[in-house]
């Protein structure tokens, strides 16, 4: 993008006056928000000095990230859009009327914009060619072979600061009280105190070392005895063990659309690069000399 202009600072300036409380509106939702016909990229929306602007110019505003209205209705945002459009349009001819074009900066400028614009266009049109369900599909199943099976524990626990009180924790618990109740009465732990001291499920890596050691040694209903860590003193019930399942192909799909999409690109570029005749004629970086002392590879 470029770097904005006054003209475009006091566009979002002006769109953000246009609606009363649309800061408050950024934040928050509103509760039933107006739908908003959609615009036929041929008509007319409004008229600059007898120049049209029309559906398809408003839709080209509203990919733009820097016009993001979060929290704005469709209805509102698109009046938002065509005052901003009207205020480009007025800047533009005072520009133009003034011969702000004809400089050879702004002509550079421009011609930059151009190519990266293009380019822009290209990478995605063509790297959409790769995110295609196929592809994807291998993606997926090459990962899951390369998938490691991971051991999971679901566990309550119980933390408490010192090793007495720990001991007669256990010992209510083996002795027949529920756990969740006495976890939600003594435990230390605000994380998982309100939830009868449920930790869910984790992998070994997840927790520090002396308890995950703990835990993943139990069967599930066995209670641990107490083990001390950097926390504090821990009374540990496993619920639950399993083979940690792989994600499906489902919610990985997008994550491995963009990874096609990132590696199509690169390789464009790369391929592009190749084939072109390129000649830099700015000064290479000199090579570092090698050390007296250091002898030369053969």
């Amino acid at each position: 993008m470029p770097k904005p202009t006054p003209l475009w600072r006091a566009s979002a300036v002006a769109i953000a006056l246009a609606v009363p409380g649309l800061a408050a509106a950024e934040t928050k939702a509103p509760e039933t928000p107006a739908a908003a016909a959609p615009v036929a990229p041929d008509t007319v929306v409004a008229k600059v000095n007898g120049q049209p602007i029309t559906g398809a110019d408003i839709a080209v505003a509203a990919d733009d990230p820097a016009l993001s209205l979060p929290g704005v209705d469709e209805a509102q945002k698109k009046g938002l859009l065509v005052d901003y459009m009207v205020d480009l349009k007025v800047g533009a001819q005072a520009a133009e009327a003034a011969k702000v074009g004809e400089t050879p900066d702004f002509k550079r400028k421009l011609a930059y914009f151009r190519d990266k614009l293009l380019l822009d266009e290209y990478l995605e049109r063509e790297a959409k060619k790769a995110a295609t369900p196929e592809a994807a599909k291998a993606v997926y199943d090459q990962s899951a072979k390369l998938m490691k099976p991971e051991e999971e524990v679901h566990a309550r626990h119980i933390l408490v600061d010192n090793e007495g009180e720990a001991k007669k924790i256990a010992a209510r618990i083996k002795g027949g009280e529920d756990f969740a109740k006495v976890a939600a009465e003594t435990s230390k732990d605000p994380g998982s105190k309100a939830e009868g001291g449920d930790l869910g499920w984790f992998t070994k890596e997840r927790m520090v070392k002396e308890f995950a050691d703990a835990a993943f040694k139990m069967q599930p209903g066995q209670v641990s005895d107490p083990i001390k860590t950097q926390f504090g003193w821990h009374v540990i019930k496993v619920e639950e063990k399993r083979v940690k399942p792989l994600p499906t192909f489902e919610e990985l799909r997008e994550q491995i659309d963009q990874h096609l999409i990132r590696k199509a690109q690169q390789d464009l570029i790369l391929k592009l690069r190749s084939e072109a005749k390129i000649e830099r004629t700015d000064a290479a970086p000199a090579p570092d000399a090698p050390a007296a002392d250091t002898p030369k590879k053969p």
